[in-house]
């Protein structure tokens, strides 16, 4: 019996062994986890553009002469600033200042025939007069009378008929002038050209703008730069006039620039192959800044709707379904049920369920993150830093999209 009970004293022995081989030697290893310290700071509720923005110039022109020709002169080039009404271009015009000096030459022709004719009927109108007086002494016949007034009547109609083609002959001359002034193209507000298609001796045509022909002049405003931006319609309720804006741009990135906005377009893109949108227009503040930017430049707009400040906040990535956190709580990971508030992409208001200072894990890409697991903080990079980095408040100040979505 003794030797029964040394063998399973013997087996106990061994199994504790393993067991106590299996919790040292072969314990897992702790997993690495990124954490962020739960702090305060701001959230934003904001709406984002569902498509690239555009940098645009709400006063744009491109023109070209009203006329066909050869270009005689070019006043601007590209990047040159213009005046309202400066020449920029002229077209060969010896045809129209010879046609232009016709007309005047037939105007004047016009009102010696006037002078003339209606001198005619001045006297024509006396000697009828003169006759008239004398009738009464029987001096005068009533055949003469009556042949001095078809005589004036005449002259008066010849110099009716003068006055009305001195008429025709001023409109000709005010044609021919402005014929001639159609060989001018002149700058219609103040700007930058942007481009120019034409040069000395090339033959320009008109671009209406049902035809294909590339316009000769692009005047830009740049005191009227704007970013056009299309909203996903379900958020068309929730933009106004004069919201705060955030923009950025691809050629400056890491960068953001204050605005408001403008314009609230009052329907909706209905465009095939494409989800329906509302175009806002969106102001820079700093218009001193705007005045740099290129037109066609692609841009992104966030309208801030409504922001908190100072409140306890997390990364919203840090979120679990049902609102759970993993938080690292003496070497092992836990769940925890938080009250959510504002929130938007980057960062989520916590209304209760954690203190300021908790270790909530935002390195959840991993299946062996989860509740219960051993875990060891990891030291952080990006926007995955605590607050107090400069990596947790450039994270803070670029929250985009709208809460819920």
């Amino acid at each position: 019996m003794n030797r029964w009970v040394k063998r399973l004293l013997v087996v106990a022995a061994i199994v504790a062994c393993g067991a106590a081989v299996k919790l040292t030697v072969f314990r897992p290893k702790p997993v690495p986890v990124t954490v962020f310290r739960a702090a305060r700071g701001r959230v934003e509720e904001t709406v984002a553009n569902s498509k690239a923005g555009t940098v645009t110039a709400r006063r744009r022109a491109k023109i070209s002469p009203q006329i066909g020709g050869m270009v005689a002169f070019l006043g601007a080039r590209k990047g040159a600033t213009v005046k309202a009404g400066d020449v920029l271009l002229r077209i060969a015009d010896q045809d129209l200042r010879a046609n232009l000096g016709l007309s005047r030459g037939e105007q004047r022709s016009a009102e010696a025939t006037v002078r003339e004719a209606c001198a005619t009927a001045a006297q024509a109108e006396r000697d009828l007069s003169r006759s008239e007086s004398l009738r009464g002494e029987k001096i005068v016949s009533e055949e003469i009378i009556e042949r001095l007034r078809s005589v004036r009547d005449a002259a008066v109609a010849r110099c009716e008929s003068a006055r009305a083609q001195t008429e025709r002959a001023k409109a000709a001359v005010a044609l021919a002038q402005a014929n001639l002034e159609k060989t001018v193209l002149r700058a219609p507000f103040d700007g930058i050209v942007a481009d120019l298609k034409a040069e000395m001796g090339e033959w320009v045509s008109p671009s209406p703008p049902a035809l294909p022909i590339p316009p000769v002049y692009d005047i830009i405003d740049p005191t009227s730069i704007y970013v056009s931006a299309p909203i996903d319609e379900v958020d068309a309720g929730r933009v106004r006039t004069g919201q705060p804006t955030r923009i950025t741009l691809d050629p400056i990135p890491g960068k953001s620039f204050d605005g408001k906005v403008a314009r609230v377009a009052p329907y909706v893109q209905d465009l095939e192959a494409q989800n329906r949108t509302l175009e806002i227009e969106v102001e820079f503040d700093d218009a001193a800044f705007s005045r740099t930017l290129l037109p066609g430049t692609s841009a992104d707009v966030e309208v801030i709707l409504a922001a908190v400040v100072d409140v306890l906040r997390i990364p919203s990535y840090s979120l679990l379904e049902g609102n759970k956190v993993l938080v690292l709580d003496d070497g092992v990971l836990k769940s925890k049920p938080v009250q959510i508030g504002m929130r938007n992409w980057e960062f989520a208001e916590i209304k209760g369920g954690l203190s300021d200072g908790e270790p909530v894990v935002v390195s959840l890409d991993r299946a062996e993150v989860k509740e219960g697991a051993r875990a060891v903080e990891q030291p952080a990079t990006g926007s995955a830093a605590s607050p107090g980095s400069s990596a947790g408040d450039a994270a803070g100040e670029t929250a985009a999209t709208t809460a819920g979505r």
